[in-house]
């Protein structure tokens, strides 16, 4: 038991919960300098093969995983148990000061840091008055001669207490900021979902062809989503938006300046509404749609080519496929797409999977050919003026009925391998180009448009978080400007009618200013005039 409270004492003291909030600080310092899995696993899969041993020694050591990490989640229990442990006693404490007198004054005034006296002609009971009127706005009690350590009557007085109550909110602002974090991470969510949108400013985009509205309706509606341990799924708050279009602007030197996505939302009931009664809204970067309980942020965007294939039989397939950005300043992107023909002209399934038709290679926006041969595909700018294709064409049993979840960005090369799948051509294919393969399949190219990625979060913690971090500066300032001093006046009547007065003052905490403010209660007291007509022998005061 002994051993015990040392340890609560040494956990809930000011110092351990320093150390412990400093100590937080560095371990979420990993979090920002290595690739998370909560935001893109990808990055995390692509590190580890990159780095070997190093990798995975980070990787048992949760660096990829900060902060969902048990010894991040340790240091973070422990400093809201040091804080709390720290505030309930100072609470009581300062509760018990507020409560209780003034400290009396001390037998000896002219031992305190400012101490004054002189001899008033004033009477003993004018005196008394103007010093009771003085310190009204102090917390002050009355001490009689017969209490006092020097035997004389005295006052004394006490300001500053709201400096340790703001200093306690603080520290309470800070515990209620870290519980904040805590359940937002329990009930939140957030969801990511692409849109292949109709490009608002480049003329070489195809017409867009597929559904631009998304409904926050189901997790389903989701391409991404992550939720707190204690989001089951359900109670999502309703909204639907219509994406109308993306447009991205660039420095001449392909440097992204501004995204921008006119979109029309409705929330609740109103997404019953005909479309046309509907908001509009603009989003940019850093500035999302702000609903009820959740936010709509424009992340970023990429291309979705548009490729058709007719059969020799006249049967055709268009698609429009987000291909992944894999440089990200000129965006070359890389992707796949896989063609299934109708039953109607296979019912035998077997012989359906045979003939499906998989694509899988690079799109440039603005196609540049180098290499050697002048047929190797990059991008020379961002912007959609140029577009082509540089793809393998295979055909086979791409995958589509085997119900087994399949990258969107890439084909299954268990399938190649097996000879499931097998190239039939690689062709580079600029905007309106077609090739036709050996079986009189003819394949086009028709263009591109561009996708924006919308993400939806949802985090009923960030009233109270913002509620908690307007206390916590606020109460700063307060504990800074706010300072805790005190004050004691003894009064001596003599024979002839004068009276012996003697101040002293004390600076609980640091002393800027205090000076100034005891000679200038020192002269109210006494009646002088300001300083610079006062003087030297009028007022004596042992600073």
């Amino acid at each position: 038991m002994k051993y015990l409270r040392k340890a609560w004492h040494w956990l809930t003291s000011m110092r351990t919960a320093l150390a412990l909030l400093f100590l937080l600080a560095a371990a979420a310092i990993p979090g920002s300098l290595l690739p998370q899995r909560s935001l893109n696993e990808t990055n995390v899969n692509e590190y580890i093969a990159s780095n070997g041993k190093v990798a995975e020694i980070y990787d048992k050591l949760q660096l990829f995983d900060v902060f969902e990490s048990v010894w991040f989640q340790a240091i973070y229990l422990l400093l809201a148990i040091s804080l709390i442990g720290c505030i309930i006693p100072r609470s009581w404490d300062h509760y018990k000061a507020w409560r209780s007198k003034p400290t009396r004054a001390p037998r000896y005034l002219e031992k305190m840091p400012l101490h004054a006296a002189a001899t008033s002609e004033r009477s003993f009971d004018e005196l008394q008055a103007s010093a009771k009127k003085m310190l009204g706005k102090w917390r002050f009690t009355e001490v009689q001669p017969d209490e006092d350590r020097a035997g004389a009557y005295s006052i004394s007085a006490e300001r500053g207490y709201a400096r340790e109550l703001f200093n306690l909110i603080f520290h309470i602002g800070l515990v209620a900021i870290l519980a904040a974090v805590a359940l937002g991470k329990f009930f939140s969510y957030e969801g990511m979902v692409i849109v292949v949108t109709q490009s608002g400013s480049y003329e070489n985009a195809t017409k867009v062809d597929q559904s631009t509205e998304f409904c926050n309706t189901s997790t389903s509606n989701f391409d991404s989503f992550r939720a707190g341990a204690l989001f089951d799924g359900t109670g999502l708050n309703p909204f639907c938006f219509i994406a109308h279009d993306f447009t991205a602007k660039y420095l001449s030197n392909g440097q992204a300046e501004m995204f921008t996505s006119n979109i029309s939302y409705a929330e609740g009931q109103d997404i019953y509404k005909d479309e046309s009664e509907w908001q509009d809204y603009q989003l940019q970067v850093n500035h999302p749609l702000r609903l009820s309980t959740d936010r709509v942020y424009l992340q970023g965007h990429g291309y979705a080519p548009t490729v058709t294939i007719e059969w020799p039989n006249g049967e055709k397939r268009t698609q429009t496929m987000q291909f992944q950005p894999t440089e990200t300043t000129r965006f070359l992107s890389s992707g796949a797409m896989r063609f299934d023909r109708r039953r109607a002209m296979y019912p035998d399934l077997y012989e359906r999977r045979q003939n499906q038709i998989a694509l899988q290679g690079l799109f440039a926006p603005t196609a540049e050919w180098t290499g050697e041969n002048g047929k190797m595909l990059a991008s020379a700018y961002p912007a959609l003026t140029d577009p082509a294709l540089a793809i393998d064409i295979y055909r086979g049993d791409a995958g589509l009925d085997t119900g087994v979840a399949q990258s969107i960005f890439s084909l299954d090369s268990s399938l190649m391998h097996s000879g499931q799948l097998q190239k039939v051509d690689r062709v580079n294919l600029t905007q309106g180009e077609s090739v036709t393969l050996d079986d009189g399949t003819k394949l086009t190219f028709d263009g591109a448009s561009e996708f924006a990625n919308y993400q939806i979060s949802h985090n009923p913690a960030q009233t109270p978080l913002l509620i908690a971090a307007l206390a916590m500066l606020l109460s700063l300032v307060g504990s800074l400007v706010i300072k805790r001093r005190r004050v004691w006046v003894r009064l001596r009547p003599n024979d002839d009618g004068t009276t012996q007065v003697e101040m002293g003052g004390l600076a609980r905490t640091d002393r800027a200013g205090w000076s100034e403010e005891f000679d200038k209660l020192y002269r109210i007291l006494m009646e002088l005039p300001d300083a610079d007509e006062v003087e030297e022998d009028d007022i004596w005061v042992d600073d």
